[in-house]
């Protein structure tokens, strides 16, 4: 990368690092337990608004994973999920009603969060409706990955955004508080993605899946990315720059062998194809706080009208983590 390039990404992370620093003030305190916090803990950071019946499941399944603290900001949510959440004795939450938009979609606000509780930590950055899995994630808890990493110099960790959705018409079966939703959402696209190279920020582009196959059918490369580096050694200096796809410095982005190799990747399960979907759908459309318009919500709608079914012929079962790589979807790398 030629000099010029590499000092106009240095200006556009300070921009991105001051942006976070006035957006602090659009978050309000309400239950802040990280003077509690180990130098060794390893925290999750997310950005949600009405997702009271998810959370119960969301942080058994990340406590379980061994997640130490959750920075959680609330963005206005009135169905009962900031009352749930400051109840919680591991759960530092801020609030705010300011635009989701306006917050870069949320990573101005997950950037303040990580530049004044994240530095020297391990930090997973996830929706609530994505659950993260990685090799021996069955066996092995978060620690011994982020230990593996340490001890590899490596400063963060790709996870391949994977669609789940249920056999038939996406809201049939409702959804309880508290169930593991791939009971329900259990199957996925084992092909049909697109990879190429983002040249300014290193990042590999993934696109595909049940949603480029049938809500962006005419206009694939319109469909959403899938990929994603969650987990980060974080550092005062890092900032997201799009969500989670992409990260400043650059070199956080370079999470695949370029000689042909292949490193260790992981995968987030995305439950967002479950019930209560339709209703969200429509919440949504209301607010019009999504990136591009809401154009994935209005792609969303449209399918619910036509039919709801993701499912095809083609669509595969999920069984675990090792079937995934074998599908060539996540790695093990040199990780034994």
């Amino acid at each position: 990368m030629r000099l010029w390039e590499r000092y106009r990404l240095r200006l556009r992370r300070k921009r991105l690092r001051f942006r976070a620093f006035r957006k602090r003030r659009e978050l309000s305190p309400v239950a802040d337990h990280t003077g509690t916090l180990r130098r060794d803990a390893i925290l999750l950071v997310t950005v949600l608004r009405n997702e009271r019946i998810r959370l119960p499941f969301f942080l058994r399944y990340y406590r379980d994973l061994g997640i130490s603290h959750f920075l959680v900001v609330d963005n206005g949510s009135d169905d009962g999920s900031r009352e749930y959440l400051a109840a919680q004795a591991d759960v530092s939450l801020w609030t705010t009603r300011a635009s989701y938009r306006g917050s870069r979609y949320g990573a101005d606000w997950m950037n303040w969060l990580l530049m004044r509780h994240g530095r020297g930590h391990w930090i997973l950055a996830v929706d609530v409706d994505e659950f993260f899995i990685y090799p021996f994630s069955d066996s092995r808890p978060i620690r011994a990955l982020t230990d593996w990493l340490d001890t590899s110099a490596r400063r963060s960790f790709p996870a391949m955004v994977v669609d789940m959705y249920p056999k038939g018409p996406i809201d049939a079966e409702p959804y309880r508080e508290g169930a593991n939703p791939f009971e329900i959402a259990n199957w996925f696209d084992s092909g049909n993605y697109m990879i190429s190279r983002n040249p300014t920020f290193g990042n590999l582009w993934i696109q595909g899946g049940p949603r480029a196959r049938t809500m962006f059918a005419d206009r694939p490369r319109e469909a959403p990315s899938l990929n994603k580096i969650p987990l980060v050694k974080w550092n005062w200096s890092y900032c997201f720059v799009s969500s989670t796809h992409m990260l400043l410095p650059r070199g956080l982005n370079l999470v695949y062998d370029e000689l042909g190799g292949e490193r260790a990747s992981g995968c987030l399960l995305h439950a967002k194809f479950l019930s209560p979907f339709t209703a969200k759908v429509a919440e949504e459309l209301e607010r019009r706080e999504h990136f591009a318009q809401s154009r994935e919500y209005i792609a969303y709608a449209e399918t619910l009208r036509e039919s709801g079914d993701l499912w095809c012929k083609w669509s595969e079962k999920y069984i675990n983590w090792r079937q995934l790589e074998i599908l060539g979807l996540m790695s093990k790398g040199n990780w034994a």
